[in-house]
């Protein structure tokens, strides 16, 4: 009886710990990051998501703040944004606002108050403060982008495993146009 009662309590000391190395469990979180790591030529930093569309409207804040999808969607921009940005330029972007595609529709009754419901009319969108830097360090272009996706549900095949393919594709967007063409590799 000892045994299986040590054994118990080492399996709840391991769960108990990979829980808390696996970081913030919400995006409001006093100790999650408000920015990413400085390294590279883009980078990209959020105001308070408690504060986001996505929260206020959600129609289920405590589940809308689930998850780590600020830092996930932050981490795709600077990717995306890196892979067309010149050779030399810097970005500096601020996620200032961020709304997920789909609500939580809480009239469904208990059983779906945690389930995420997608209709065009609850399409992506985000508000950025963006500052463009040349390889001399002049300013190119900078101020205030809304970005939306109104028509996020036409075409395409979309990753059945990813649940923020909406706003990525959004992101691939809004980086295609605010950017341009991705440099075409020398050889």
């Amino acid at each position: 009886m000892r045994h299986a009662s040590r054994l118990l309590l080492l399996a709840i000391t391991v769960f108990a710990a990979a829980a808390v190395a696996a970081g913030p469990r919400n995006v409001t979180d006093p100790d999650a990051p408000r920015a990413l790591p400085d390294e590279g030529p883009v980078s990209v930093q959020w105001t308070d998501p408690a504060e986001f569309a996505d929260l206020k409207y959600s129609g289920n804040r405590w589940r809308a703040a689930q998850g780590n999808w600020v830092y996930e969607l932050a981490s795709y921009l600077r990717e995306a944004a890196e892979r067309r940005l010149p050779e030399g330029h810097r970005l500096e972007v601020t996620i200032t606002d961020l709304n997920r595609a789909g609500r939580y529709e809480g009239w469904h009754g208990v059983q779906m108050q945690d389930v995420r419901i997608v209709r065009d009319h609850y399409p992506p969108s985000m508000t950025l403060e963006v500052r463009h830097l040349d390889a001399t360090g002049q300013v190119v272009d900078e101020g205030t982008r809304e970005v939306r996706d109104i028509g996020f549900l036409t075409g395409g095949n979309y990753p059945a495993r990813d649940n923020l393919h909406f706003e990525k594709r959004m992101i691939d967007r809004w980086v295609r146009d605010e950017l341009g063409p991705a440099p075409v590799a020398r050889r």
